[in-house]
């Protein structure tokens, strides 16, 4: 069994001050003991070792029932149960924000997000976000699909440093109709992607379960498909162009894990360029001279994962007809292409 959480929510109530939130972790059977406050500062995300030992000395944090110290080393299966305090999300506020937007009709949009723009706010990022741009450029009368969350009008998301399209509804019966293509994989979504190598083969489909890593639940991990741990992930990937120490692929989603695409190439032992979580950062000596001084000046052009969301397929929630929308390639992941491409030509003269 992996370490996830069983149950995650909020009371409900209305109090001043900080919100209780209460997390239920069961201990796998394969984790190895520690203390209690190591291990939830490990499995609880933005919390400090010093918040957990708090939550344990103000005895928000049960072991089996039971009230417990922070030197407990935990147990396989020991059912653990916390509670702590964290303050209330600020408001949305509508910010002027330049978006480059594909497509726009009285019912949704196409947008163009740029690499390093966040999608929605949390903690740490709760102003300059897609959705404080998307609240200026269309109002309040988007809806969410979950009022808790600050995410007026998205129906899906993208993470921060991938580029690419994103589709926004412009009110809360667009939002649940294109909702429910994506619940129901009828959204057609391809990406582009340079990663280290070439794969065996040019085409291919990756089949595994992707879950919280063990070790990091910040990072996902892949698990046998169709096994206990995890959720089913599907990519199909083909070879656009064999670059000789890169490739430039085509993946397309059959399923929508988070991080499915930079997990499944690392499981396919083709990290994308420049992703640091998932060990294509590093620096690498290729078969050229100077070739750690080449990489290294490639991922300080492209400092984050060169994967970019090229176009979309999906039903308008309307009319019914289907509508498709292509992003070309972002400046970075361009230059970056073209710089490989120059070094591999002058190899092969």
């Amino acid at each position: 069994m992996q370490n996830q959480p069983v149950n995650t929510q909020s009371d409900g109530s209305e109090i001043e001050g900080p919100e209780p939130k209460k997390i239920t972790l069961q201990v796998s059977k394969v984790q190895i003991p520690m203390r209690i406050d190591q291990y939830l500062s490990r499995q609880v995300e933005n919390a400090t070792r010093n918040k957990v030992q708090e939550a344990i000395e103000d005895g928000r944090v049960l072991v089996n029932d039971k009230v417990i110290k922070s030197n407990y080393r935990i147990k396989s299966c020991d059912l653990i149960e916390m509670t702590f305090l964290r303050p209330p999300a600020p408001e949305l506020a509508p910010e002027d924000i330049p978006i480059a937007i594909v497509y726009e009709d009285s019912e949704l949009m196409i947008i163009n997000k740029e690499p390093g723009m966040v999608v929605h706010p949390a903690f740490g990022n709760w102003t300059g976000t897609l959705a404080n741009a998307i609240l200026h450029h269309i109002g309040e009368n988007a809806g969410s699909l979950d009022e808790s969350e600050l995410r007026p009008g998205i129906v899906h998301r993208l993470d921060k440093d991938t580029s690419g399209l994103i589709i926004i509804a412009k009110n809360p019966t667009a939002l649940h109709r294109l909702a429910k293509q994506f619940a129901d994989r009828k959204v057609v979504k391809t990406y582009k992607a340079l990663v280290w190598g070439v794969p065996a083969t040019p085409e291919g489909t990756i089949r595994t379960n992707i879950g919280r890593s063990r070790k990091d639940r910040k990072v996902m991990a892949n698990f046998p498909y169709e096994g206990e741990e995890g959720k089913t992930a599907i990519t199909d990937y083909r070879l656009e162009e064999d670059l000789h120490w890169f490739s430039l692929l085509s993946l397309t989603l059959h399923t929508g894990r988070t991080h499915q695409i930079r997990a499944h190439m690392q499981h396919l032992g083709h990290q994308i360029l420049g992703d640091a979580t998932y060990g294509g950062a590093s620096i690498r000596n290729l078969d050229f001279p100077k070739s750690e001084s080449f990489v290294r000046n490639l991922l300080d052009l492209l400092p984050r994962q060169a994967l970019h969301a090229e176009s979309l397929s999906f039903q308008h929630p309307t009319t019914g007809e289907t509508i498709s929308f292509h992003a070309p390639l972002p400046l970075d992941m361009a230059q970056a292409i073209d710089k490989i491409r120059v070094i591999y030509r002058s190899a092969n003269r």
